[in-house]
């Protein structure tokens, strides 16, 4: 995808369009856009904060997955448990 089809997305993503945000959440993971997903993540996309923990939880981001956490994500919590970083929220 080139960078205007790109822009054209993320503006009918700002508009509230569910099929570009769901693109936009795919493309991002697929290209492991941290940064993209999370700024979908704190436009309300849950798809986008499911595939922001399983990056970081694949890269051993413990850093994300605490923020996360403490945004209140127990999915991320639970992987942080799982990883024995709880102790360190």
């Amino acid at each position: 995808m080139d960078d205007q089809a790109l822009d054209e997305l993320r503006a009918l993503a700002a508009k509230g369009n569910r099929d570009a945000i769901d693109q936009l959440v795919e493309l991002a993971g697929e290209r492991g856009d941290m940064a993209e997903l999370r700024r979908l993540a704190d436009a309300g996309s849950r798809d986008a904060v499911d595939q922001l923990i399983e990056l970081a939880g694949e890269r051993g981001d413990m850093a994300e997955l605490r923020r996360l956490a403490d945004a209140g994500s127990r999915d991320a919590a639970e992987m942080l448990d799982e990883q024995g970083e709880a102790g360190q929220l």
